[in-house]
C-alpha cells in the first residue's frame, strides 16, 4: 500500500505488483527515496486526470532515473482512479511522474491509438481528495498549461505492507 500525503489531504493506492513489476518498483524507488517529497500536482484537468511527481512548488523538474519499460499491454485499462505512468512521444520514456484518471481514458490504453500509458495500480481511498484537487483553479506557469494557480503539494509519499 502506498500512502500519498498532499495538502488537500491523503490517498491511498493499491499497487498491481503482479501487472506491472517494473513499475511498481520503480514507483516503489522514487517514494522510498523521498523524491516525491515536495513535488506537486504540475497539471491538473477536470473530466480528465491529475499529473504530478515530477516538479516542485517553482516549476523547477526534478532529475529522475533513466527511463523504463512501458508496461502498458498489461490488460489493465485507464480507468477512473487508476494510476498510470506519464511518458513523452517516446514509449519507454517513463520515469518518476504519474498521472491518476479522472474518468474512464479508454484512448490511453494499449493499442488505443498507440502503445498507451501504462497502468500500475488504483486509488483504494481518497477519491474525494483527488475530485478536490480536479478541481482547483489553474492557469499558465513556465511554459506549462493546466497549472494550479495554488500549488497541490505532495508532501509525503509512504511505501507500506
Amino acid at each position: 500500500m502506498i500512502s500519498i500525503k498532499t495538502n488537500h489531504g491523503d490517498i491511498s493506492v493499491e499497487l498491481f505488483e503482479d501487472k506491472a513489476p517494473i513499475t511498481c518498483e520503480n514507483f516503489r524507488q522514487y517514494a522510498g527515496d523521498g523524491f516525491f517529497d515536495g513535488t506537486i500536482f504540475h497539471r491538473v484537468i477536470p473530466g480528465f486526470m491529475i499529473q504530478g511527481g515530477g516538479f516542485d512548488a517553482d516549476m523547477n523538474q526534478k532529475p529522475t532515473r533513466d527511463s523504463i519499460k512501458n508496461e502498458a499491454d498489461n490488460g489493465e485499462s485507464n480507468v477512473r482512479g487508476t494510476l498510470a505512468m506519464a511518458r513523452t512521444q517516446v514509449v519507454d520514456s517513463a520515469t518518476a511522474q504519474f498521472f491518476i484518471n479522472l474518468k474512464d481514458n479508454d484512448f490511453l490504453n494499449h493499442g488505443g491509438r498507440d502503445f498507451g500509458y501504462a497502468v500500475f495500480g488504483r486509488v483504494s481511498d481518497g477519491m474525494d481528495v483527488v475530485d478536490k484537487i480536479a478541481g482547483v483553479a489553474t492557469g499558465n506557469q513556465a511554459g506549462h498549461q493546466d497549472v494550479p494557480l495554488t500549488p497541490v503539494v505532495i508532501e509525503q509519499v509512504t511505501v507500506g505492507d
